[in-house]
């Protein structure tokens, strides 16, 4: 496994490795969500690399980016043994030079639901994924479902910027009470961490009703508001039932859902989602 911090050493690495190439963009602080994504690169790619970046650019001003959990040599001791090729990790000066000014915004996905709660989060997602991707020039690139809109803003980018990407998106890896596997999960003191699990709750409660026939999308988003509100610890941003591409909310669904919702649990904010279908 070889590692590069510069962009001219991450290139000369990666002119040596021919065939195909599948990129795992990560913040770092490595669990077995992402660790997930790689046996599947492997599987589909012949080499393949997990970049690190914590990048500043998503994070607002009254965010966690100071806080949020960095540990580079935990993260390179877990990726030794799987076989990854490459490691980037690049510094904010390489991908944001002194007197930086271009960005890239999808206009339309990056609207509801975080970027409503998170102004400006996407413009700072879509700006360093195609940076990452002019970089390392991946043939596929690797995400989790639990960030769902952050893979609709990425596709839709890919699709208008005639990115020579594929993305392929990957299911949520859970822990055995159904919450979903989060960097931020570490934020959580043990009565929280109790707590957190109303959202897989909330999204459970949805499905229920969902295999039960209920297409309406104002009762899918009330089981889920009923669910979280017997969590005293819980504190509603969101909760949505919509097309999982154009992520407009549904009033009664057709064909697919992307039921969806942001809670905080004293200070911690935690997403998660379920794309169900017909």
């Amino acid at each position: 496994m070889q590692t590069a911090i510069s962009i001219p050493d991450l290139r000369r690495i990666r002119t040596q490795l021919k065939g195909t190439f599948g990129l795992v963009p990560t913040m770092g602080a490595l669990h077995d969500g992402h660790l997930s994504l790689i046996p599947r690169a492997l599987a589909e790619c012949d080499h393949v690399g997990v970049s690190i970046f914590v990048n500043p650019t998503q994070f607002g001003p009254n965010e966690d980016f100071e806080r949020y959990p960095r540990d580079l040599a935990r993260d390179l001791k877990l990726l030794e043994p799987l076989g990854v090729d490459v490691v980037w990790t690049p510094t904010p000066e390489s991908l944001y030079p002194a007197g930086f000014q271009t960005w890239v915004t999808v206009e339309e996905t990056s609207r509801p639901l975080e970027g409503e709660h998170r102004p400006g989060h996407f413009r700072g997602v879509a700006t360093v994924v195609a940076k990452l991707f002019n970089a390392v020039g991946p043939d596929r690139a690797y995400f989790g479902q639990k960030d769902a809109q952050q893979v609709a803003v990425i596709k839709r980018m890919v699709r208008d910027l005639n990115f020579p990407v594929e993305i392929v998106v990957c299911p949520t890896k859970r822990e055995s009470d159904g919450l979903a596997m989060s960097s931020r999960n570490v934020y959580l003191n043990q009565a929280e961490r109790q707590c957190a699990t109303v959202l897989f709750r909330a999204l459970s409660a949805a499905k229920k009703i969902y295999d039960q026939g209920e297409r309406n999308g104002v009762r899918l988003r009330e089981a889920m508001l009923m669910t979280i509100a017997h969590e005293p610890l819980a504190r509603v941003e969101y909760v949505s039932a919509a097309d999982p591409d154009s992520l407009g909310e549904l009033d009664k669904v057709e064909d697919r859902v992307l039921l969806s919702l942001a809670v905080r649990i004293g200070r911690t904010r935690l997403i998660d989602n379920f794309l169900l279908s017909q």
